[in-house]
């Protein structure tokens, strides 16, 4: 196992998890589920809908959208 911090939207995760009470999966599939597809438009719904600050819908439409869980 990696010692390493993580980079890039998934620094935000474990604050995501434990903040919101979701795992990451959960939340990638609400994004993919949705009928929206634009960046911004799925980062202003993950606030209006869930309450989720700024930076960590961003975070998490960013890792969505590049291929998240399913890239890997």
């Amino acid at each position: 196992m990696s010692t390493a911090a993580a980079n890039g939207p998934a620094s935000y995760f474990p604050s995501i998890e434990k903040k919101y009470g979701r795992p990451i999966a959960e939340w990638e599939g609400l994004i993919r589920g949705s009928e929206l597809s634009k960046h911004m438009e799925l980062v202003a719904w993950l606030k209006a809908e869930y309450g989720l600050g700024h930076g960590h819908a961003n975070a998490l439409v960013k890792y969505t959208l590049d291929g998240g869980s399913k890239g890997r």
